[in-house]
């Protein structure tokens, strides 16, 4: 992985809420075509730092650039337009409207000139790829928590990204849902879009992930493989509780 062209570089990045600071001074790469986890106990700045990323937040210092462009201080849409979407810790579908429509949403907001046939086709291709086709005839709040959060997968998949960031996609799962949600990732970058992946389930994370990264109170105090990570003593005190 490391001979892979960086994709997103965060440099310095900080992010304070009035005397807290939640992000601080982050430096990380995300490479073309791998899976990046993100890890770290709750209030460590995960999902601050994805804000960052994404422009949901803006940055106080420091910045983050895609694909060699500088991102920081882009309006969110801008920056799904240039490639990156994203999902959220609680899933924000749209209740009232169809399931396709939740999809068809991300198809027509993505790529520039797309047409209602093409935007049709490709929400139909998207909802098989992540396995929603079972649900076409279920209303979307009669929909199981693993479906709403394919649903979120969907809709950001339909907006045509290279990179894809997913805010703790397996939180609440059963063991088989979660097994199928590691599949689902693996296929996402089959595909050709690099991933960087927030989540607790550590068993996704150490099975999933190319390399990991890890903050602690804001700051990044590790980086490395799966397995330099499970072996890292001072990510096994303050995050795995002393065991591994």
């Amino acid at each position: 992985m490391s001979n892979n062209a960086v994709l997103i570089k965060g440099e310095g990045l900080v992010k304070k809420f009035g005397g807290m600071t939640a992000v601080n001074c982050v430096d990380f790469e995300l490479r073309e075509g791998e899976i990046l986890g993100l890890i770290g106990p709750n209030g460590a700045g995960k999902s601050t730092l994805f804000n960052l990323i994404s422009g949901f937040l803006p940055t106080d210092s420091g910045v983050c650039t895609f694909g060699g462009k500088k991102i920081t201080g882009k309006s969110p849409d801008k920056i799904c337009h240039l490639g990156l979407g994203r999902t959220f810790q609680a899933a924000k579908n749209f209740p009232d409207m169809s399931l396709r429509d939740n999809v068809r949403m991300g198809a027509l907001f993505g790529p520039v000139g797309q047409t209602y046939a093409q935007a049709d086709q490709e929400t139909d291709e998207i909802l098989a790829f992540v396995g929603l086709d079972r649900f076409m005839d279920t209303a979307v709040p009669d929909i199981p928590l693993a479906g709403q959060k394919q649903i979120e997968v969907a809709r950001a998949l339909a907006t045509k990204p290279t990179v894809l960031l997913l805010d703790e996609m397996m939180a609440g799962l059963n063991p088989t849902e979660v097994d199928e949600a590691m599949a689902l990732v693996r296929k996402i970058r089959d595909t050709g879009v690099t991933v960087l992946l927030i989540e607790h389930v550590m068993k996704a994370v150490m099975n999933i992930c190319d390399r990991i990264i890890v903050l602690h109170h804001g700051a990044l105090i590790a980086e490395g493989t799966p397995a330099e990570i499970a072996g890292n003593k001072e990510v096994i005190e303050i995050y795995l509780g002393g065991e591994v």
